[in-house]
């Protein structure tokens, strides 16, 4: 394999991942949900990463990006190389997986992939699945922010709400969005964002692969995404959005970014503008 091209591509379906498992140079990432789903079946050589380390962890908004101490570490730990490509996938349909990738985007490393549908969609293919743990090789692994574009900060999406080509995906479910139910000191959602919550995209008669992308781009361009705007994705901790920022990915998104600070952040001020 040529080191100048990616081995696997975006979105990587159980097949094409089952017959590069002895890559040396992959790195397989089960991100899980729920922890014990690792111990009770993952995709052989896949190390284990405890979700919570993709987020800061401190301060008044937990959720946002860890710092790059913090991601010096964990991928050191993981043993990140230039050369590495990383598979991440979970077992909730991506969430956890893509809040993974868009981290790698951020420090600039742009070889990984998502496996559709995580252990689901691997389990219902009779892949094989391994139960003990596997361990990475550590690496010293120096973290940037290469690619700071790929995130927005609060400051710059109050200044640009009403930008014409600029939009909001919020993933979180109807009931959030118009401000019935959350755990904020404000409820309701950013002025002119859209809502589609990230299950929608999931396609559950298919392990929760991505749906059908002509089905999903008809649907984001009826709430007025395309994929020429700027668009800018969050939830409440940018979990659920780790997804739909990968699926605008997939979908030719070029200009979609993670709001990582969420409805956690927003919702929790004073002075940033709420809608119901």
């Amino acid at each position: 394999m040529s080191s100048e091209a990616n081995l696997l591509p975006l979105i990587v379906e159980p097949e094409e991942l089952a017959e590069h498992l002895d890559d040396a140079s992959l790195l397989i990432v089960d991100v899980p949900m729920r922890a014990e789903s690792y111990a009770e079946g993952h995709v052989p050589g896949a190390v284990f990463l405890d979700k919570a380390r993709l987020m800061r962890g401190q301060g008044e908004v937990p959720c946002l990006e860890p710092t790059v101490e913090q991601l010096s570490a964990l991928f050191s730990e993981l043993g990140l190389t230039r050369d590495t490509h990383v598979v991440a996938y979970d077992d909730e349909g991506g969430g956890w997986a893509g809040r993974l990738l868009w981290t790698l985007e951020l420090i600039g490393h742009t070889r990984y992939s998502y496996l559709n549908g995580g252990i689901h969609a691997w389990r219902e293919a009779g892949k094989p699945l391994e139960s003990e743990a596997s361990r990475p090789t550590p690496s010293e692994y120096e973290a940037e922010i290469l690619r700071p574009e790929v995130q927005i900060e609060r400051s710059e999406l109050v200044e640009r709400l009403d930008e014409k080509g600029f939009a909001i995906w919020d993933a979180r479910s109807p009931e959030e969005y118009r401000g019935e139910k959350g755990e904020n000191k404000r409820l309701g959602h950013i002025p002119g964002a859209v809502n589609l919550e990230w299950t929608q995209a999931m396609d559950r008669e298919r392990g929760l692969r991505i749906r059908d992308y002509a089905e999903l781009i008809t649907e984001l361009e009826a709430l007025g995404l395309t994929p020429d705007m700027e668009v800018v994705t969050h939830c409440q901790s940018h979990h659920r959005s780790g997804f739909t920022w990968l699926v605008g990915k997939a979908l030719g998104f070029e200009k979609i970014r993670g709001y990582a600070g969420s409805w956690k952040e927003w919702g929790n001020r004073d002075d940033t503008p709420v809608e119901k």
